[in-house]
């Protein structure tokens, strides 16, 4: 065993809030370590997750506008899909961002261990590293970053190869002919919209009643339900799967509810959400708190119940988002070097990175009529939009969630193409505490996509350029 070596903050786990928290640390002349079982720093996010998985979207686009260009007069031959080289592309891609976050590391003299870290006290973790052996090392400080791992089903053999989780569909071992996806989340939207760009025929089985995206609003749901139930074979709403064998065919998975017939697919991808990586770390030799749900408890500067560690990112509950695991990183390494800050948003902006993209931040209607919260509702149809209609993608809806006593914004959700970039906008005027008077006045430039939010703060003055809309009262 190798000597102890100690560090005023170490963080355990290397993803967007790990490697975010750890470079501003050492940023702020704390000596750190990053500890990760990678090669390099990225996490779930940058390996399995949030990078590979838009890198194939992109791709699935690229096959979308080739087809829809027949509307403008431009036709492409029937595209040939190399699926290897695809996959190739998409491991480059990957490898370059988490090679540059290594870099970056090295340069802030970040120490990065390739290990599996344990607590053994509430100062120590024991690393098992990679190359062999272990090392123990000692912190002042030690910031929780462990990440999540997708959840799973009893009723489908998770050691089937034709069984796929939101890791080993990234893989893209092969394209299958019939692909089920099991979970109406954005997830399984995402991955099934790139496998039915591919060439599979997908299916979605999603056991709420109502629409796809449980949360979300209603009328910027229906907007990419419409899309996908043109590329998808069939959407499944209110049906539970109830049995699922394996054969030489395939699945065969039976259905309970809206529909009831068996189907053979040739793949399933289960995407039912996420768990916390809490369990196997030692937590039990500390005084951190978990609650029944596998999450940490923390508190507004995500300090634990053990005055040493601290907690960020999908550890510590939903949403369990990597830019919001960044954000917690960053205010806890700047909270252990004296700082007077703590994790207290407005706004998370989410997004669905299907196509068409689904976007929100603050409150949404739903939230508001599940609260009882008064709001005026400013809604801005992408069918006035010159820049939508250029481009051939008026199937977008930008809304506002107004406070309709002090004009204050209150939430923002956008509808349609590339409305994940749309969507800082908003949150910014929210964490401003913006009037609607202020994106009203805020100009924009012609023609863009961008103008759909200052169109719809006109909307709730009744003085849209492109709608007529006269403010009732």
């Amino acid at each position: 065993m190798s000597s102890t070596e100690r560090y005023q903050v170490v963080v355990l786990g290397a993803g967007p809030g790990g490697y975010a928290a750890a470079f501003l640390a050492a940023d702020l002349g704390l000596r750190t370590a990053l500890i990760d079982t990678e090669e390099n720093p990225g996490g779930v996010c940058l390996y399995r997750g949030c990078i590979p998985s838009k890198a194939l979207l992109h791709a699935a686009k690229v096959l979308h506008e080739a087809e829809e260009a027949k509307a403008m007069g431009i036709e492409f031959g029937a595209p040939k899909i190399d699926v290897d080289k695809l996959r190739a592309w998409k491991d480059g891609v990957v490898k370059k961002l988490t090679g540059g976050v290594g870099q970056i590391a090295k340069f802030r003299k970040v120490t990065y261990i390739a290990g599996r870290g344990t607590f053994t006290d509430p100062h120590t973790l024991n690393v098992q590293l990679n190359a062999g052996g272990t090392q123990p090392v000692s912190f002042d400080h030690c910031i929780v970053a462990t990440g999540s791992r997708p959840a799973t089903i009893p009723l489908f053999d998770a050691k089937s190869p034709r069984v796929l989780d939101s890791t080993s569909a990234l893989d893209l071992k092969r394209v299958p002919k019939g692909l089920l996806v099991v979970g109406g989340g954005y997830i399984g939207l995402e991955l099934g919209s790139v496998y039915a760009a591919l060439g599979s025929r997908v299916s979605v089985v999603e056991m709420l009643p109502g629409l796809l995206l449980p949360g979300a609003d209603r009328d910027l749901v229906q907007i990419l339900e419409k899309r996908l139930s043109k590329s998808f074979e069939a959407i499944m709403l209110n049906t539970k799967v109830t049995a699922a064998t394996e054969d030489k065919e395939g699945i065969r998975v039976t259905f309970e509810g809206a529909r009831t017939e068996d189907a053979v697919y040739d793949s399933v991808l289960v995407s039912v959400g996420r768990k916390p990586n809490t369990s196997g770390f030692g937590l039990e030799n500390t005084k951190v708190k978990v609650n029944q749900r596998g999450f940490i408890e923390v508190d507004a500067q995500r300090r634990t119940a053990e005055p040493s560690i601290f907690a960020i990112g999908d550890v510590t509950g939903d949403p369990m988002l990597a830019h919001k695991a960044s954000h917690e990183g960053r205010t806890a390494a700047e909270v252990i070097a004296g700082h007077k800050v703590a994790f207290e948003p407005n706004a998370i902006p989410a997004v669905i990175f299907t196509d068409p993209e689904i976007a929100w931040c603050g409150l949404t209607e739903t939230q508001a009529k599940e609260k009882n919260i008064d709001v005026a509702i400013a809604k801005f149809p992408w069918g006035a939009s010159g820049r939508a209609m250029s481009i051939e993608r008026t199937d977008g809806l930008t809304k506002l969630m107004i406070d309709p006593k002090t004009e204050r914004v209150l939430g923002v959700g956008i509808a349609g193409t590339n409305a994940g970039d749309l969507i800082s906008e908003g949150a910014l005027a929210i964490e401003m505490g913006a009037l609607a008077s202020d994106v009203k006045l805020t100009i924009h430039p012609h023609p863009t996509l961008s103008e759909t939010i200052m169109e719809a703060a006109e909307v709730f003055y009744g003085q849209s350029t492109h709608v007529y809309r006269p403010k009732r009262g």
